[in-house]
């Protein structure tokens, strides 16, 4: 990622809620120069909780009532960290990550939401399905209704709690399970108290308790549980309630992050904060939605509708803290409109002590659900761009990192066919004179040594993962020889700065390096740092293969050899997209998840079956396997169907999207290519890769037993006598 002018401050985002949707979205819409912003997200989707109850009754498919919270972040010029908070230490200015060093900020801001209350009482994380948090609640719910219509009699659901979101799913589960199971459950909503929906006003209370009369809800009051089993909730008055499907909705309960940080809270643990949403103490540091407590205005409820509203002040008064300007306070309004779906196509409404049913009053509902989420949908549901969401009216020219930074292969061809030879050196296994992934050389007691250099500019603004994927890139070089790396040298650039945010930098990408080599006993020797431009990362990796042991190389193929490929592509074209913020935040999270994985076991699997083996990275899988086949004397039938392609990679292809490198690639390789060149995955080919799979060529009888071995590998194509690439629907 390109640096310009640096920003002043640090502004980190802790969590996707409704509140930061909003702050983002005014970022896109009038970015903020004077800060670097950063969103610390454990789930890339938000879900918006207004919308749920429809999902439930299938009014709502997912993508509906969903916020990609990384495209979304990306547009807004932010940073994404996808690891989880583990707990915010506000005098050191730090937030603290699962599994990683801890994050510094400025100015910072929570809005994590809540979990619910109960969760610890015998059998309710067994058996019980939480309502929070709400993305994973809404995966869940078909997951259980599937589960019961295995039953020869109707569900029965006790839903455990009786406020709003109680009564809502008491109505709307109905229909869920009616669609799934076949016949209508026998659905019982169980209130603590003496009367569902407390605080609400007495005629929405008798309107919804007789709605639940004409639909066969039953009503159980005073009931407090015990313990939940596989067959029934057990209360403490000794009561029973047989059950199939517990639904737990029993109120707001903090996050373990706000226990696990040095916070002042209210009695229930939720962070105390002024009506400048500022918690107490810590003026740097702002909380807004469910995780917040707002100790003027006590008789504020854990809704929705307060993190919606605290949005647009929320916004205010981060820029205003930013630039050192006066903030303001928010006043909360003591009655809003309340909006329940009942299901059915009917809902309620409630305020000023009034109450008003019927499908008027669902389709008012839906209307503004529908218009607040799609404020923030950055895509749509096909993935390209949502035509409802402003565009950029100006974005600079975006080079794209990672291995799709290397000079081109023309260039370096061109560059390297000027040297003259190298001098005879008989030490000299793999030299210049071999177009391999690693050099290789003897060592005076027989031994080979093996050595790999690689580096590259950022792909992401995330420094850790940066350093992680490049240590995992490297590797790969010795992993594609038959080879175990055993030590390593560092090299990182870091751009301009003040002092501390060049050290934050430097520790996070070496962090990440440290993470990636540690647990496979590579050591870090040490390195050398220098300032750039952009981040970038490079290591040299080195390895011992022993005395009489064999040496993959890229020129071993032989003819009727399968081509087994052992990571998916499109690394270069999804995070292309990702700089646009046209990349979905569950296909990021993927993809990085394959680039961060080693090609040890790859590697394990090629030393016993391979007889030629490469790693894929920047020339792409037309690159590389053209020099397999120029090294090797041999030509390859390859099945562009058969291409193995990471999630959401065909559908950025299909818009046209292409990253910066994939030109130099095709003009450097489309010319191995014979047959059907117009297959829409064709252009994975010329993608390039960063931390890519290994592509293996095994003797075509030892082909399936390599597949067994690799688990997720696959065949592509064939080792042919000729010359090119036949693309082939065999």
């Amino acid at each position: 990622m390109k640096s310009s002018t640096a920003p002043r401050h640090d502004l980190v985002l802790i969590g996707g809620g409704h509140s930061h949707v909003q702050v983002l979205r005014s970022l896109v819409m009038k970015p903020e120069p004077a800060a670097r912003v950063t969103v610390v997200l454990d789930q890339p989707v938000a879900v918006y909780s207004g919308m749920v109850p429809g999902f439930v009754a299938g009014d709502y498919g997912p993508d509906e009532l969903s916020i990609d919270v990384v495209p979304l972040a990306r547009r807004a010029g932010a940073a994404v960290v996808l690891a989880p908070a583990e707990s915010i230490d506000p005098r050191a200015k730090l937030v603290y990550l699962e599994g990683r060093p801890p994050l510094p900020y400025d100015v910072a801001s929570i809005n994590v939401g809540s979990t619910v209350r109960g969760l610890h009482l015998p059998g309710v994380r067994e058996h019980a399905l939480p309502t929070r948090p709400i993305g994973r609640f809404a995966r869940l719910v078909d997951d259980r209704a599937v589960s019961l219509a295995a039953l020869d009699r109707p569900a029965r659901v006790v839903v455990v709690g009786a406020g709003a979101g109680g009564v809502e799913l008491a109505f709307t589960l109905g229909a869920r399970l009616l669609r799934a199971t076949g016949r209508s459950p026998e659905v019982t909503l169980l209130d603590g108290g003496t009367q569902i929906l407390p605080g609400y006003p007495a005629s929405t209370q008798r309107l919804v308790a007789r709605r639940c009369a004409d639909h066969g809800v039953a009503l159980v009051h005073g009931g407090r549980v015990r313990e939940v089993t596989a067959e029934e909730v057990l209360l403490e008055d000794g009561r029973s309630l047989p059950c199939d499907l517990p639904v737990w909705v029993t109120g707001a309960a903090p996050l373990p992050l706000l226990a696990a940080s040095d916070l002042p809270t209210d009695a229930e643990g939720f962070i105390q904060v002024r009506p400048t949403l500022q918690v107490p103490g810590f003026d740097d540091l702002f909380a807004a939605g469910d995780c917040n407590s707002m100790a003027d205005f006590p008789w504020v409820k854990k809704a929705g509708v307060y993190a919606v509203r605290e949005g647009p002040y929320l916004t205010r008064n981060l820029r205003a803290r930013l630039h050192g300007t006066p903030v303001a306070a928010y006043t909360p309004q003591r009655d809003f409109l309340s909006l329940l779906y009942l299901g059915g196509g009917e809902a309620v409404a409630s305020k000023w002590g009034q109450a008003r049913a019927g499908s008027w009053v669902w389709r008012l509902k839906d209307r503004i659900d529908r218009a607040f989420v799609q404020r923030f949908q950055v895509l749509g549901p096909d993935g390209a761009p949502a035509p409802s969401f402003p565009t950029m009216e100006t974005m600079e020219e975006m080079h794209c990192g990672g291995c799709a930074a290397k000079v081109g292969q023309d260039v370096l061809e061109g560059a390297l066919s000027s040297l003259p030879p190298a001098p005879e050196d008989p030490r000299v296994v793999l030299g210049l004179s071999h177009a391999d992934d690693a050099a290789a050389v003897t060592t005076p007691g027989g031994d080979t040594l093996v050595t790999t250099v690689d580096a590259f500019e950022a792909f992401t603004e995330d420094p850790y993962v940066v350093g992680r994927v490049a240590a995992v890139n490297a590797i790969s070089d010795l992993y594609a020889k038959g080879i175990d790396p055993s030590h390593a040298l560092a090299i990182v650039g870091v751009p301009d700065g003040r002092p501390s945010r060049v050290g934050h930098e430097l520790a996070q990408a070496l962090h990440g390096v440290r993470a990636a080599l540690d647990p496979i006993g590579c050591t870090v020797l040490g390195g050398h740092t220098i300032r750039a431009e952009t981040l970038t990362v490079g290591l040299t990796v080195t390895g011992y293969l022993p005395s009489g042991a064999k040496l993959l190389s890229n020129d071993g193929l032989r003819e009727g050899d399968a081509l087994i490929l052992t990571k998916p592509l499109g690394t270069g074209v999804l995070f292309f997209a990702d700089m646009q913020g046209r990349a979905r935040g569950i296909h990021v999270q993927q993809a990085l998840a394959s680039m961060e994985r080693e090609n040890r076991e790859a590697s394990l699997v090629a030393r016993e079956f391979a007889s030629a083996a490469t790693d894929i990275s920047g020339f792409g899988l037309a690159g590389h396997l053209g020099e397999m086949l120029a090294a090797s004397g041999f030509g390859a039938t390859l099945n562009p169907a058969a291409l193995p392609a990471l999630p959401g990679v065909e559908s950025l292809l299909a818009q046209g999207l292409r990253s910066t490198f994939h030109d130099s690639n095709r003009r450097a390789n489309g010319k191995l290519l014979r047959g059907d060149t117009a297959h829409p995955k064709v252009p994975l080919l010329f993608d390039p890769q960063t931390s890519g799979g290994l592509l293996l060529s095994v003797p075509q009888d030892q082909a399936e037993a390599a597949l067994e071995r690799l688990g997720e590998g696959t065949r592509i194509g064939t080792v042919v006598p000729g010359e090119g690439i036949q693309l082939s629907s065999d």
